[in-house]
């Protein structure tokens, strides 16, 4: 073999080795950049089985629900809500808040039907037969959440949390429960059911947007929305027929253009109520 042929054979085999050599620090680097992933997705978990569906798919899973803010696999249960409708969405919406800080989904809670707070004629009625359970998900996705009871895998004991009372019980130490619930042997539950009183008379901790945040999402079912657009709608045409009588005097009485103005801009506020409250809050039943 000539001189020019081992030259060729050497540069030949110089390309392949530098070839090599970037192939093997493009893999070193890979597996580098990888780990650090790999382990925090898997970290805690032992010996990977890669062809363990089941295992991929519960990570996946978790990091879904994760992802959208509220894990669905843990809850919270709160007490019967009560008084009147006003109230019952204070305590829903602070009921929300709490299973909110918790990372917790809350339990669909059972409202009242009934106006006064009185054991022996609560009146329970399901959340969903007053506002709409998927349209409030949907509205409030990635802030609270809602779920129902068929969710319940029962894998774990239900953990009572007992709600404090009284004049000792200060908003502090109330947090302070909320805080060690969050964590340690108490998380560990799929249930967390708070054992108390009504959630209205819960401690407050949540600024009043987050409060809005939540009555933002709530929807009363189509029945009810009907029955109040008729309201509504008659109070609407009352009011047009009152707007024109009204003009008409003030224009014979060639009224200014500003007593006008007034007489022309109605602004109606409506209180409604149900069943017997409204007998009992109004004098004048006329």
């Amino acid at each position: 073999m000539d001189l020019s042929s081992n030259s060729k054979l050497s540069r030949l085999i110089g390309c392949h080795l530098i070839s090599l050599t970037w192939k093997c620090l493009a893999l070193v680097t890979m597996v580098l950049f990888l780990r650090p992933v790999l382990l925090h997705l898997f970290s805690g978990c032992g010996v990977m089985e890669w062809n363990n569906q089941d295992l991929i798919l519960s990570h996946f899973l978790l990091l879904s629900s994760i992802d959208e803010g509220i894990r669905r696999e843990k809850f919270l249960e709160v007490p019967q809500i009560v008084w009147g409708l006003n109230n019952q969405k204070i305590s829903f919406a602070r009921a929300c808040l709490t299973a909110r800080m918790l990372n917790r989904t809350l339990l669909m809670p059972s409202l009242s039907a009934s106006l006064f707070y009185k054991e022996s004629e609560l009146q329970p009625i399901s959340f969903d037969k007053v506002f709409q359970f998927d349209k409030f998900n949907s509205l409030c996705n990635g802030f609270v959440r809602l779920g129902r009871y068929l969710d319940l895998k029962n894998q774990t004991g239900i953990y009572d949390l007992q709600k404090g009372s009284g004049r000792k019980w200060t908003v502090e130490r109330d947090m302070e429960q909320l805080k060690q619930s969050s964590r340690g042997h108490v998380d560990e539950h799929e249930v967390i059911r708070i054992v108390g009183k009504n959630p209205f008379l819960w401690h407050d901790h949540w600024p009043v947007k987050e409060y809005t945040r939540v009555f933002e999402c709530l929807v009363f079912v189509d029945v009810i929305s009907k029955e109040a657009d008729k309201v509504v709608s008659k109070i609407r045409h009352i009011g047009r027929k009152l707007r024109s009588k009204t003009v008409t005097v003030q224009s014979d009485l060639n009224a200014d253009t500003e007593d006008s103005s007034k007489a022309a801009a109605p602004f109606i506020a409506v209180h409604m109520r149900v069943e017997i409250d409204w007998m009992i809050h109004c004098k004048k039943l006329e």
